[in-house]
């Protein structure tokens, strides 16, 4: 093993990109890889890729906006540049730079089968940061996404390949870490490789139940309307029945909001085994433990869409729509419950979690003969598995066959606007979601053909602010493409070019580095580029700051001399802005 460097050597003059790592390289190309890692007992003999406790800020299947997490979060005592290890043998299959996402990440592929994910690092090990950085300015970019050959970036179980960080869509700093099936790319639950190196004695939490009519088939209390209760405890802690009586007739649906716990951790996790039963019978089971990224979406259905949009409050569904085809659900009927007897249907909820944990929870639905109310008026009926669209004057709607989960009653309206360039459009009265994009057309107001790069369509909220969705100038309006329904939308303009920011410009040269903020009033940034005496100079990013950062690179800058800077900021709309400055290195 080579000597390694001091620490502080690498912070000073890499910025945080290089640090001490193992350098002994190994060539693991001739190794056999297996296409199929559900033949491969899942007791792999993995170290843990921290030396530190495995305490959990999130685990695997939990339930985010429109994905289910795919991997765990591994805590990292509230710090970065904690080391990061290669669980396996293996190669690096590719390295992944963005302002988001998993911001810094690599993908290591080892030869059961499984692809191992390392996210938000803050740093890689230097023969990786060498390799990145000469990709980066060979491509002219900070963000990439490279997919290094198996001979050329091996490593060996235990070696160092990274630090641990904050980078990218991450609200705090720790791991995310994954195992993927290396064939399909599904997540796995990570806990199959490391469940032992995990405490938990904790019972999942219950906090309420919910009762789904189904429309012009079934009535709760008389309603065709969801019914969601909150669970209280008694001072033991212990779920109580819910305090109002639950009569219901016809066809219903049920679901629960709940949460696992674990030993220690203020953090609530994800459910992995749902269980209900009616009468002892068991009509519906999920478990998750594996998915394709194709189908994470879903999540969406399996899920109270409309709960989590007006609340952010997740109840998950005990039966399945037609249009979603998750693959870890077994049931009966598709877990829905006819209730057609006057007489008490004891129902029970089982909730466990990974390690055997289980909450039972009982409760009563009261069979009781209750007039059905009929389904709403209805101006346009979408059925999930036929192409829908909605025309028009000023506005049409395509949803391509396969986007929605279950039918849909569609609502339109529109209001005139003297602050956009359209009338906002309500795109239905209730969130629904789609499983992949649907197609918007707005007409505007004004059609100046040199300003048709600058239109774009925005999502106005509840509070009036607005997020640019953007979209292409087409028959005298602009066209785009949304993931959901019940949300407002208008034409918009932006012809403000960005604001390039420089901080203390005078202190670069002896600083070694180079700090631009650069801020959007409306579109966004969509491109940030730097060159140094004409030449392309790499400057960072994090999705969660404003600030663009350099770092004096002494290979690519020569010291003493006077060097020139120019900034282009670009946003989303084509408006662009140009700083530039003298300094001396």
């Amino acid at each position: 093993m080579k000597k390694r460097s001091p620490f502080f050597f690498f912070i000073f003059f890499f910025f945080c990109k290089f640090l001490i790592f193992s350098s002994d390289a190994q060539d693991y190309s001739s190794l056999t890889y297996a296409q199929d890692p559900a033949s491969v007992s899942y007791a792999q003999n993995y170290t843990p890729p921290l030396k530190i406790d495995l305490r959990l800020s999130a685990n695997f299947g939990e339930l985010r906006d429109s994905h289910f997490h795919s991997g765990i979060d591994i805590k990292t005592n509230g710090s970065v540049n904690q080391p990061v290890y290669a669980v396996a043998d293996g190669y690096i299959s590719r390295i992944s730079v963005s302002p988001g996402g998993f911001g810094h990440a690599l993908y290591i592929n080892h030869p059961d089968g499984h692809t191992t994910v390392y996210g938000h690092l803050n740093a890689f090990s230097p023969n990786i940061a060498e390799y990145a950085e000469q990709k980066q300015y060979e491509l002219e970019r900070f963000r990439i996404d490279l997919f290094p050959a198996p001979d050329e970036l091996s490593v060996k179980k235990g070696e160092q390949i990274a630090l641990s960080g904050n980078t990218g869509s991450s609200g705090g700093p720790h791991l995310h870490f994954e195992v993927r099936d290396t064939r399909t790319q599904d997540p796995l639950d990570v806990l199959d490789f490391f469940g032992n190196a995990v405490v938990d004695t904790q019972k999942p939490d219950i906090r309420g139940i919910a009762f789904y009519p189904v429309k012009g088939k079934g009535a709760i209390n008389g309603s065709n309307t969801p019914l969601r209760l909150t669970i209280t405890k008694n001072k033991a802690g212990t779920p109580l029945p819910p305090g109002n009586t639950i009569s219901a007739w016809g066809r219903i649906g049920v679901g629960v909001k709940a949460y696992d716990r674990m030993n220690g951790q203020n953090n609530i996790y994800g459910i992995k085994h749902v269980r209900l039963f009616v009468d002892e019978q068991l009509v519906f089971r999920s478990t998750i433990n594996r998915f394709s990224f194709s189908k994470t979406r879903m999540l969406n259905s399996f899920v109270d869409f409309e709960e989590v949009r007006n609340r952010n409050s997740y109840y998950m569904k005990s039966f399945v729509e037609p249009g979603n085809t998750l693959p870890f659900y077994e049931t009966v009927n598709n877990g829905f419950i006819d209730i057609d007897e006057e007489r008490a249907y004891r129902l029970r909820y089982e909730l466990e979690d990974y390690h055997g944990n289980t909450l039972v929870y009982p409760f009563v639905v009261n069979g009781i003969r209750q007039p059905i109310p009929p389904p709403e008026k209805c101006d346009r009926f979408m059925t999930w598995n036929t192409n829908n669209a909605f025309v028009a004057a000023d506005f049409w709607l395509h949803i391509p066959s396969g986007n929605l989960y279950d039918n849909c009653c569609f609502g339109h309206s529109s209001t005139p606007s003297a602050n956009y360039l359209s009338d906002i459009h309500q795109v239905n009265f209730s969130p629904v979601p789609l499983h992949d994009k649907a197609t918007l057309w707005i007409k505007t107001k004004t059609d100046i053909p040199e300003y048709r790069t600058k239109y774009g369509i925005v999502k106005i909220g509840k509070n009036g602010k607005t997020s640019w969705m953007g979209g292409k100038y087409t028959t005298g309006g602009i066209e785009t493409t949304i993931g959901e329904l019940g949300q407002k939308y208008a034409v918009d303009i932006d012809t403000i070019a960005p604001e390039i920011i420089p901080q203390t410009p005078e202190k670069w040269g002896t600083n070694r580095r180079i700090r631009i903020a650069a801020t959007d009033d409306k579109s966004g940034i969509q491109s940030f580029r730097g060159e140094i005496d004409g030449k392309f100079a790499l400057f960072t990013h994090d999705i969660k700051s404003r600030y663009y950062t350099y770092v004096f690179d002494n290979k690519r800058l020569t010291r003493g001399q006077k060097h020139l800077l120019v900034v282009t900021a670009t946003d989303a709309a084509g408006n662009t802005a140009t700083y530039r400055y003298e300094f001396v290195y």
